[in-house]
């Protein structure tokens, strides 16, 4: 099995989210951090330069929802600043970007993935629990005009998504707006717990190949595992990420930090690296000892874990 260089670290600024989506978030809600046990940006910026010496060259800022926390736009910059890194992206749900996408740019920010897993206002109401389709939107074309790229639409497979295929594929028509598809992973209990309860690739690209011409392109650009395809014609594409259905772990080049400190080096497990204290001491040693055992534990094979429940996609960052 050939294992690829771990490049690209998600960064959780926060578990705390504006939205309460369904499959992120139970019905009762998670606590959140007290503000003292999560990591502070400074902290972020100490563990990113140490990464930085492991080879890890991007970074993704996730969530929760990024832009809640105050002052989001200035661990940006000071990311930008660090030698070796090279791009830095958000994910986001879109509804604050129209108030920061211009200010993240100048500060550094490249790309944003913008969560978006259905176009119609009732069920978006329903699958955020209270969140509005028009902002989400308004905060797509905010992305465009501050001249962020490429704007990807992460629209996570739910059943009601077989209903919508042509709408996200409009998306892509006009605009070079990239829609990815993703296969919904059950984490710490939320969403539809069996495999039938949800779309897979294969199934979402059959009803699509009914519809339209599916040519096979390039990555936009980005470092996910993204399958794309253009429809000629339009300017954007439409990429699958088969999270579950074909697994693509062999090839995964990426390591996660919570916003509570707490290395993981794969999604699908609950195996954890406590970094909080090696970074709060600024212990550069400590914590390049954290990242490679991490990095130890990555199998590159998720088969091996059991399910994971501990913590919900919120706590985690995604």
């Amino acid at each position: 099995m050939v294992k690829h260089e771990v490049d690209y670290l998600r960064l959780a600024v926060t578990d705390r989210c504006n939205l309460r989506c369904v499959y992120c978030m139970p019905q009762q809600g998670v606590p959140f951090k007290a503000h003292e046990d999560i990591l502070s940006y400074e902290d972020m910026v100490f563990f990113v330069d140490v990464a930085a010496e492991t080879g890890i060259s991007k970074v993704r800022l996730t969530g929760g929802e990024p832009l809640v926390r105050k002052g989001f736009a200035s661990l940006v910059e000071q990311l930008a600043e660090i030698a070796g890194i090279n791009d830095i992206s958000l994910t986001t749900n879109g509804i604050l970007l129209p108030r920061y996408a211009a200010r993240l740019k100048a500060a550094g920010l490249r790309r944003v993935n913008v969560s978006l897993d259905t176009l119609q206002a009732t069920r978006y109401a329903e699958l955020t629990r209270g969140g509005s389709l028009a902002a989400a939107l308004s905060g797509i074309t905010a992305a465009f005009a501050a001249g962020l790229g490429p704007v990807k639409v992460n629209a996570v497979l739910l059943p009601a998504t077989m209903e919508e295929l042509d709408a996200f594929a409009a998306l892509t028509r006009e605009r070079a707006l990239h829609v990815r598809f993703i296969e919904l992973m059950p984490i710490g209990g939320c969403g539809p717990r069996n495999d039938g309860d949800s779309p897979t690739r294969s199934q979402v690209l059959a009803a699509l190949g009914r519809r339209f011409e599916l040519v096979p392109t390039e990555s936009p650009g980005g470092c996910g595992p993204a399958r794309y395809f253009r429809i000629p014609g339009h300017e954007g594409t439409l990429g699958f990420i088969s999270s579950l259905s074909e697994h693509f772990c062999e090839s995964c080049n990426r390591i996660r930090l919570t916003a509570d400190g707490r290395l993981r080096s794969c999604l699908f497990s609950d195996e954890e690296v406590n970094a909080w204290t090696a970074i709060k001491a600024r212990d550069r040693s400590a914590t390049l000892r954290a990242i490679q055992d991490s990095l130890a534990g990555k199998t590159f094979d998720r088969r091996v874990f059991a399910d994971p429940t501990k913590r919900t996609m919120s706590q985690i960052g995604g």
